[in-house]
């Protein structure tokens, strides 16, 4: 079975995303905001942009059997899928794909916020493992969770600190 239309469903889906990103960048700068650390803004898209092709290339010509493996993958991106579109409409629009915060602002903690610090970080972790997983492409479950690991170990540890220094941060994340 071919599954041409998954690459094309997930590339149709960051292009969406990163549209929705730019005006939410630019309305939050507007509005006072400020972009810290956009020095590590291209790291991140080169991951997202080598894991997506190396993705494609690995598991050309893209035929998948219609297994419980399959199945499971399908079934878990869906899952995934509806959990960062919950985290994005949570955030509404304070979320981008960089790290910009308004001074004073309240740290969100509705939705699934509740219950993670940042599930749309988890989202990336396990579509960085189900599409390889669902693709059949070893190398690139392998080389893009580790080099995903990494960077959003910094990710993370560069927006906390944004977040402690500008926002309100509560008690609950100290």
């Amino acid at each position: 079975m071919s599954f041409a239309w998954v690459l094309a469903v997930f590339f149709l889906q960051r292009m969406a995303e990163l549209a929705l990103c730019r005006r939410n960048r630019r309305a939050l700068i507007a509005s006072g905001g400020k972009e810290f650390h956009p020095e590590t803004y291209p790291v991140m898209v080169a991951l997202h942009t080598f894991f997506f092709l190396s993705l494609a290339w690995e598991s050309y010509p893209w035929r998948v059997p219609l297994d419980s493996r399959t199945t499971a993958c399908l079934a878990g991106l869906v899952a995934v899928t509806a959990l960062r579109y919950v985290s994005i409409a949570t955030l509404k629009g304070r979320w981008t794909t960089r790290i910009v915060s308004v001074p004073g602002s309240k740290v969100v903690r509705a939705g699934p916020y509740r219950f993670f610090r940042h599930p749309n970080y988890l989202v990336i972790v396990l579509e960085f493992l189900l599409f390889p997983l669902l693709l059949r492409a070893p190398f690139t479950l392998v080389a893009f969770s580790l080099a995903n690991l990494l960077v959003l170990r910094q990710r993370i540890r560069l927006e906390e600190n944004v977040l402690r220094e500008t926002t309100d941060y509560g008690e609950r994340f100290s």
